[in-house]
């Protein structure tokens, strides 16, 4: 028995008469397409020190003759290469390392490497990486003839769509986006201009993606959240009528969960990062530039500000409210609200300049149960003695 197919996905992608471009589309999408991925080559380059300074604002110390052709860091650098170091812990490795040349914060005089002085030294460092190296090569605007695509979905200029990707109805893609074989995007869903989607990305319905946006592999993006209303023991699914919505420049990990709102939306501010792994749940807003490192948790209807930096496996409970510039190291678990620019550590989380020293006294616990029996004992012979002498 042939399965029905769902409305949406439609024809084979040879048949592109039907299919809605944006009014900036110069010239139409190939007719005849391969499902093969052709990729843009990356273009490799050196860079004179001269036309580093200039580039930085940074200025040399000490004495270098030759180009840069590319990175590493201070341990593993040869010559030809450059490197950073951004934690003067590590100022030993300047004496050990091959590099040509490091991006230091300050001087170090009794080194015989050639310095940059700079006020960010990894930040110059990573704008390096990018001329020297660009970013992952992309693949080349085409159309997969194994793409299934809604005659109502809208494909702006020069984008990529691979293999077995799909697009429901009234689907809207910008600009120069690339999806990767196997993304699944739902009805009603619009992605911004520049965004790149990873193989097996799945987007529910009526989510909303900015600009520039970043989804690793086989995460998910607006999918129910974790909702049940329990009535005489049995639990009922509650209806999620929210959406879930990406700003510009937002990047999401591989294999995490954003999960939809169940009337409020699920938002991820501009320019925030989360790690593979994390869990965001039903109506959670997080703020401008936050990072969320991997395997962290963050429960549903959490209100956090802008700038917060989240540890890998930190938990945090629903309907709080998290503050500006909030940092939780790692592990950690949050039950109460936070104040702007607070940093806690610990399970339950507290203030870590008090957390550190508590939780290094847990390893002196059984010494000092032992200290205290031991007083006990002693306290005890002594008031015996005492009734006695009293007697």
């Amino acid at each position: 028995m042939k399965m029905p197919q769902p409305r949406f996905l439609l024809r084979n992608r040879r048949d592109t008469s039907t299919v809605k471009t944006s009014p900036l589309l110069l010239r139409p999408f190939p007719t005849s397409v391969t499902g093969s991925l052709s990729f843009m080559a990356s273009e490799k380059r050196a860079i004179t020190i001269q036309e580093i300074l200039k580039k930085t604002g940074g200025r040399l110390v000490g004495q270098t003759n030759g180009d840069i052709h590319s990175t590493a860091s201070l341990d593993e650098a040869k010559a030809g290469q450059v490197s950073f170091l951004a934690n003067s812990r590590y100022s030993r490795f300047l004496e050990t390392t091959n590099a040509t040349v490091v991006f230091v914060k300050k001087e170090y005089p009794n080194s015989s490497t050639a310095q940059i002085v700079i006020a960010d030294p990894y930040f110059a460092f990573t704008q390096l990486v990018i001329e020297l190296h660009g970013h992952r090569p992309q693949p080349h605007a085409t159309v997969s003839d194994k793409s299934s695509i809604a005659p109502d979905a809208t494909l702006g200029k020069d984008c990529h769509i691979g293999d077995f990707v799909t697009l429901s109805n009234h689907v809207k893609i910008g600009d120069r986006c690339i999806l990767y074989p196997n993304v699944f995007i739902g009805p009603n869903t619009v992605l911004g201009d520049d965004c790149i989607l990873y193989p097996n990305v799945t987007i529910y319905d009526d989510c909303s993606l900015g600009n520039r946006v970043i989804v690793q592999a086989n995460a998910v993006i607006g999918e129910d959240g974790f909702g049940f209303a329990t009535h005489k023991g049995v639990h009922h699914k509650i209806p999620h009528i929210g959406k879930t919505v990406l700003e510009d420049d937002v990047e999401i990990g591989s294999c995490c969960g954003i999960e939809r709102g169940a009337m409020e939306n699920t938002v991820i501010g501009k320019g925030s990062k989360i790690g593979d792994l994390v869990a965001i749940g039903h109506g959670t807003k997080i703020g401008d530039g936050c990072l969320v490192v991997a395997q962290a948790g963050v429960a549903g209807s959490v209100k956090m500000g802008s700038y917060c930096q989240i540890g890998g496996q930190a938990g945090i409970k629903g309907h709080i409210e998290i503050g500006n510039g909030v940092g939780i190291a790692a592990k950690s678990g949050v039950h109460t609200g936070l104040k702007d620019g607070s940093i806690v550590f610990g399970t339950p989380a507290f203030d870590i300049k008090k957390a550190i020293p508590s939780y290094l006294a847990i390893k002196s616990l059984p010494e000092m149960r032992r200290t205290i029996k031991d007083l006990e004992r002693r306290l005890s012979k002594m008031e015996k003695r005492k009734e006695t002498a009293d007697q």
